[in-house]
Formats: C-alpha cells, sequence, structure tokens
C-alpha cells in the first residue's frame, strides 16, 4: 500500500484523517506545541486499518500529523513529564467556535485528551515509512 497523506481544511476531513488514526499509538514524548510557530505535532504509530480491511494483514505505519495555527494547547489526564508514556488515540473531533475558529480534541483512552485551541482547521497526516507487521488488531467493547 502507498504511503498515505491526508490534509484536513473543515471538520469533515478532520472525520477522515480521525478514521485513519483510529488506535494510534502516541508516545508523550512525540507530541509537541510551538508556541512560537502556532503548530502542534505528533508523531504515531497508527494501525493501518485499510489494509487489514483489504489484505487481512495486522500492521502499523509510522505517521506524523501537524496543525497549523494554533493559539493554544492543553492537556488532560497524562503528564507531560512522563514521556514514555504511551497513549491510544481513539478519535479526532472538532468543536466550532466563532467561525472558522475552535477546538480540535485529540482523544484518548481512559479519557485523556489534548485540546488545540485553533484559528481554523488546517492539519495535515502524513506517513513516515514502511509498514511492520504486528501480531495484535485493536478491539473495542461495545457497550450495550
Amino acid at each position: 500500500m502507498e504511503d498515505l497523506k491526508l490534509i484536513a481544511l473543515d471538520p469533515e476531513d478532520l472525520k477522515v484523517l480521525s478514521c485513519h488514526l483510529q488506535d494510534a499509538v502516541v508516545r508523550v514524548g512525540d507530541m509537541a506545541f510551538i508556541k512560537s510557530e502556532m503548530r502542534f505535532a505528533a508523531i504515531a504509530n497508527r494501525f493501518d486499518w485499510e489494509g487489514a480491511a483489504k489484505a487481512g494483514v495486522n500492521q502499523r505505519r509510522r505517521t506524523g500529523l501537524r496543525f497549523e495555527r494554533v493559539k493554544a494547547a492543553r492537556v488532560q489526564g497524562f503528564d507531560l513529564k512522563q514521556k514514555d508514556h504511551a497513549l491510544a488515540l481513539l478519535a479526532v473531533t472538532f468543536e466550532a467556535g466563532d467561525e472558522p475558529s475552535g477546538a480540535v480534541i485529540l482523544h484518548f483512552a481512559g479519557g485523556a485528551a489534548v485540546r488545540l485551541e485553533v484559528e481554523c482547521i488546517e492539519s495535515e497526516l502524513r506517513d513516515l515509512g514502511s509498514a511492520w507487521i504486528t501480531s495484535s488488531r485493536p478491539a473495542h467493547a461495545i457497550d450495550e
């Protein structure tokens, strides 16, 4: 499969990024808010759901994620000092403010989150290298 390269400029685009990032694993030390550049960036090991569906092979890919025009970033439910702590990304959502501004929220398992106050949605997801086989496939309990 070719490397994935996606850009999100509106809430619908962001939903597509969220689908591809579901169950990505992100180390706390691999996230950074660069205030002077108004940028948030992260490196994730994303589970390749598309490849799993097509080829039946469980694999992960190293992926870069960046958000531009970020005014502020806040974290909840984890300690930024624990650089090696791994978080499982569940979804990326958008809460609208005064259009086109709002908040992009990265939701992690266990209630952890990163909230990015943005002037507008401007994001890119880009695979950074080859995929590797993983023995496990993420699974979620269904609430009844």
